[in-house]
């Protein structure tokens, strides 16, 4: 069990992924708060997470050692100004929303520059995510840690440059739902040609993972590894498909960059 508090100022998806993924792997840090404004909100975790205090008071979340800034960017400044109020001087903040660079963090924050950044992946569910993180010059080695500590139960953590963390935040964070109905439709459609349950969701996994696994490890040109199937019975689909992805995303992306 981890020993460092941990407070989350929002308690929207962002904290029951980390809250989820902790319990799954049995690492819940020994004292949890969650502040947020939807009283209704902050029940459901309760009902979930009986272990974890709940709080409508953002300061009390911010004063524990390391606060994880949980909410979506049109609420951050607001968030930052309760935050700011009540951060120790030797506690950790940790933003989890892109757009807000590690200056323009510490401006909100009077100053403040224990900082770090990071995108949250939603498999940290079950202990597969891809949380990239950049940590401010403030942290050392020990904070670091500390912060990897909390991150390792739930995937890889790796260390980026703070001008790749929008980028990860359209491919990483985005990302499954660019795939979840697309395998969810595959997944009922094996049960209706006569696969059982299990049996479906076994082959879903080894094909998605195997199917990545190919394109990224095998050393073919991408052009023959979608060649190793002789047959697509969507190749008629496919432009459409590129086309949303090659103007949708960029968009996306300028929208959300500092």
């Amino acid at each position: 069990m981890n020993k460092q508090t941990v407070g989350f100022i929002g308690g929207g998806r962002i904290a029951r992924i980390f809250l989820a993924g902790w319990t799954r792997a049995g690492k819940m840090p020994a004292h949890v708060v969650v502040a947020d404004p939807n009283a209704q909100a902050l029940a459901q975790l309760k009902a979930r997470y009986a272990a974890v205090e709940t709080t409508t008071d953002l300061a009390a979340a911010a004063a524990q050692d390391i606060v994880f800034l949980a909410t979506h960017p049109p609420a951050l400044t607001e968030a930052a100004g309760a935050a700011a109020r009540a951060l120790r001087p030797a506690a950790i903040l940790v933003s989890l929303a892109p757009k807000f660079t590690l200056a323009k963090l510490s401006a909100l924050l009077g100053g403040f520059s224990r900082l770090a950044r990071s995108n949250p992946n939603a498999a940290s569910v079950v202990g597969f995510g891809m949380n990239p993180i950049v940590f401010a010059p403030a942290l050392d080695a020990a904070d670091r840690a500390a912060v990897h500590a909390l991150l390792a139960p739930l995937g890889e953590s790796p260390e980026v440059a703070e001008e790749k963390i929008e980028a990860y935040a359209v491919f990483t964070a985005m990302g499954p739902t660019y795939l979840w109905f697309q395998m969810q439709a595959l997944r009922e459609l094996a049960v209706s040609f006569g696969l059982a349950p299990a049996e479906a969701d076994v082959a879903l996994k080894r094909m998605v993972c195997g199917a990545a696994r190919t394109l990224v490890d095998s050393g073919l040109p991408p052009a023959e590894v979608m060649d190793l199937v002789p047959v697509k019975p969507l190749a008629e689909m496919e432009p459409q498909v590129l086309e949303l992805y090659r103007t949708r995303l960029p968009a996306l992306f300028q929208k959300i960059k500092p």
